[in-house]
């Protein structure tokens, strides 16, 4: 475990049940993860806990700042331990591989948001989609052993 959950609520005036701890433990093993997919992670333990019961105690979870969500594509938002360093996230589309960079690489970026447009930007809910380089050097491989088109 990468913090002390049960303090960290007891300051907030909650305990951790059962429900949470689990929740919790599925997201840090997990890392990027839906709520289904937290779920199918807490049921492996409790079959009782329902989709519901995941979705109630994620925004618990979200509003204490234990966890955070990123929408790395279309559908449920996935979500991850909010301890861990803030980084944006580079969704290859090909493979659908997820990279963590950190939030630095994004400053120029962020600075000229703020300059230009006075936005002050939350890149810890970012994600850019793309291809990953193993994806890109694949797809590369693939266009130069593709034959030529008949140009005649």
């Amino acid at each position: 475990m990468t913090t002390d959950w049960q303090s960290d609520l007891r300051k907030r005036g909650y305990r951790l049940t059962p429900q949470r701890q689990l929740v919790l433990e599925a997201v840090d093993r997990l890392e990027h993860a839906t709520p289904d997919e937290i779920l199918t992670e807490v049921r492996k333990t409790a079959g009782g806990v329902n989709i519901s019961t995941v979705y109630r105690t994620l925004e618990l979870l979200e509003e204490l700042g234990l966890v955070s969500h990123a929408h790395l594509g279309h559908g449920a938002p996935t979500y991850h331990l909010a301890d861990r360093h803030h980084h944006i996230h580079l969704v290859c589309r090909d493979c659908t591989d997820v990279i963590e960079a950190d939030l630095s690489v994004a400053a120029p970026f962020r600075e000229t948001l703020q300059e230009t447009f006075g936005f002050d930007t939350d890149l810890k809910h970012f994600a850019i989609f793309g291809r990953c380089r193993q994806c890109t050097e694949k797809a590369a491989a693939a266009d130069d052993e593709a034959p030529a088109a008949d140009s005649g």
